[in-house]
């Protein structure tokens, strides 16, 4: 008698799902909203993780036997043009969004050698970012079973443990005689003075710039969608598992951002290495300054260990494509460990472009936001594109199975699926906004760069597809 391969719980859907979204590189991001990080928090929660959770859930449990991922789902309602776009612009997103993630583990690095002003320095994070994504990419190309332990253990190591020990001493930081910095009266990168309020000031667009980069934080999670159908009651258990994942997010986020947040005043709050100030901070007040070099490297080690957890999963859904004949078969090639090294030569290529900005750019936290606003326009267009596929299937293909379906029939999926695309559509809206928080210098060139990097990297599939030949299918090359 054949064994029943053992269902996925509850809890272990929603620990996948904070382990692929939460990073504590986006603490210092809240924190700089003092305590209007909690509108933030409310409307990235409300407006995009919940509504893109459950819509990814239907689509992922329609088609769990099929590779492809957004590729397949978008273009099942929509052809095998946008369904190539979609997964091109979640593949692009996230080598736009290397960069700055290990610009977070450049910053972290500079506390392990004692030299914490060399995060402040271009020229060191963008050699860095650099040093750092070449190492990933070729201990990726030796296949997938060293990297998965690295990506395990620096979960651990550089995540869980910083996070958790931030937290603490925020805590013990407030219920100690020491100053609150959350409430202080401070001043904007464009001058005015900014008081403490839960709700950010509507008459100026730029107040909100950095919604874009905080809704970042909770993206992805559409890539656990595929588990829906390992649950044993998907309609119910699934629900129970992102609601879970979202409130230990929240927690996670509020408590890690608030700590940051109540000490370090809001202007000296750095986007890049606000995590290690904090840690040096307090770890100073209580007599804990030798903690300081090895959290460095732990969280330095846990950013790279990010990075390595998302370099081939992306670009292994890009291969697909590259195999059905949507790009040259040039990037079908695999090597002998069957990885997909023709795609990740070129995805280290355009990073090393990318990282050059730190070269040339004064102010680190801006070429920080900058990759950042960039990234998130590209991601938000790949929602725009799952909210409508959600939509238009259950119209052209209802009686498609779903082990998951969004409750309350086409007017529930109508309903979510339109939530979900007004928080992507507003939060794209102003990431092309210069933010008010950030020295930004000449807000023409900020937007003309935003829009080029979004225009260029969008236009891409769709000029791929232009040209695009009969010959290009064909089997996986191997090297």
């Amino acid at each position: 008698m054949s064994m029943q391969p053992k269902k996925m719980s509850v809890w272990t859907l929603a620990i996948m799902t904070v382990a692929a979204v939460c990073s504590l590189r986006g603490l210092p991001m809240m924190a700089k909203e003092g305590t209007e990080m909690f509108f933030f928090l409310g409307f990235s929660i409300l407006l995009f993780l919940l509504p893109a959770s459950l819509v990814a859930a239907e689509l992922g449990s329609a088609f769990s036997q099929k590779k492809g991922g957004v590729y397949t789902w978008v273009g099942a309602a929509f052809g095998n043009k946008w369904g190539f776009t979609a997964i091109w612009l979640q593949w692009i997103q996230n080598v736009v969004w290397y960069p700055s993630v290990l610009a977070f583990a450049a910053a972290a690095l500079a506390y392990l050698i004692g030299q914490p002003d060399l995060a402040n320095s271009g020229i060191y994070t963008g050699s860095v970012i650099i040093v750092f994504y070449w190492i990933a990419t070729f201990i990726s190309l030796k296949g997938s079973n060293f990297a998965s332990k690295v990506t395990s253990i620096g979960t651990i190591v550089g995540t869980i443990l910083p996070g958790v020990l931030i937290i603490v001493l925020g805590i013990f930081w407030y219920l100690g005689d020491n100053p609150n910095h959350m409430f202080d009266v401070t001043k904007t990168a464009t001058g005015s003075m900014m008081h403490a309020r839960f709700m950010p000031h509507l008459t100026d667009l730029s107040s909100l710039a950095f919604l874009g980069g905080i809704i970042l934080l909770f993206a992805g999670v559409e890539v656990h969608a595929v588990h829906a159908s390992d649950l044993e009651n998907p309609r119910t258990q699934f629900p129970r598992a992102i609601f879970l994942a979202a409130i230990i997010i929240l927690l996670l986020f509020v408590l890690g951002s608030a700590s940051l947040a109540i000490m370090i005043p809001n202007e000296e709050i750095d986007l890049n290495q606000g995590l290690m100030q904090a840690f040096l901070i307090s770890l100073d007040h209580f007599n804990l300054h030798w903690l300081v070099a090895p959290l460095g490297l732990f969280i330095a080690f846990g950013a790279f260990a990010g990075v390595m957890s998302w370099i081939t999963g992306p670009s292994r859904g890009l291969l697909e494509t590259a195999q059905e004949g949507e790009i040259p078969p040039l990037l079908a090639k695999t090597n002998k460990n069957g990885v997909q090294q023709n795609i990740l030569l070129i995805q280290g290529v355009i990073v090393t472009i990318l990282s050059s900005l730190y070269f040339f750019m004064d102010n680190v936290s801006v070429a920080f936001f900058l990759l950042s606003a960039m990234t998130i326009t590209l991601y938000l267009v790949m929602y725009m594109l799952m909210y409508a596929t959600g939509i238009k299937l259950r119209y052209t293909q209802p009686d498609l199975p779903r082990a998951y379906k969004v409750p309350g029939g086409k007017m529930g999926m109508n309903t979510i699926a339109g939530v979900g695309l007004f928080g992507v559509l507003f939060a794209f809206t102003v990431s092309f906004v210069p933010p008010s928080q950030l020295p930004i210098g000449n807000p023409t060139l900020y937007v003309a760069l935003v829009t080029s990097g979004f225009v260029i990297f969008c236009g891409l599939p769709l000029l791929i597809q232009a040209f695009k030949k009969p010959s290009w299918k064909q089997n996986k090359q191997t090297s």
